[in-house]
């Protein structure tokens, strides 16, 4: 199995997912689309978002390159084999294993796997606390920021993949 992950980097939140049985652009594309879906859904302009990602064939493909353009977010792809430039995708896909796949694992289906990813993800972005973001979950972070901040998120916000 496979898993693609959007996640904003200003508070850690994980806005788009996805499950593949195969290494392909739609695995990419379909949690980049849950991404701005959910971006949009909050009324949140994803216009001139940079979108990080490494190299992978499904971040670099035309399809995946266009859509970005598309929707006004700009790319930005780490150099090669520097797992440094795309740090907090690869922490997350650390916890991910460790708090999801490991502890949980193994699983009989992939729909089993969507279930327990959805509930992970739940739980990751409204219950499980930061150190980064001042110990409280994602979500909780970006209420009291835009409670205190009506205007959109700071120009520095981005999205990276994983």
């Amino acid at each position: 199995m496979y898993a693609a992950f959007i996640i904003d980097v200003f508070s850690r939140r994980v806005l788009g997912w996805q499950l593949s049985k195969s290494l392909r652009t739609d695995l990419a594309l379909d949690a980049l689309e849950m991404a701005f879906w959910t971006r949009q859904r909050a009324g949140q302009d994803v216009a001139g978002l940079r979108h990080h990602s490494d190299k992978g064939v499904q971040y670099v493909a035309v399809r995946y390159t266009q859509r970005l353009a598309q929707a006004g977010a700009v790319a930005s792809v780490g150099s090669t084999g520097d797992s440094y430039d795309n740090a907090l995708a690869e922490a997350f896909n650390s916890l991910f294993k460790a708090e999801l796949i490991r502890n949980k694992g193994p699983f009989k289906s992939i729909e089993g796997l969507e279930i327990a990813v959805a509930e992970y993800i739940d739980w990751f972005n409204h219950r499980r606390v930061h150190g980064e973001i001042g110990m409280v979950p994602p979500v909780e972070f970006e209420d009291v920021y835009h409670h205190e901040n009506p205007v959109p998120a700071p120009a520095g916000t981005a999205l990276t993949s994983l």
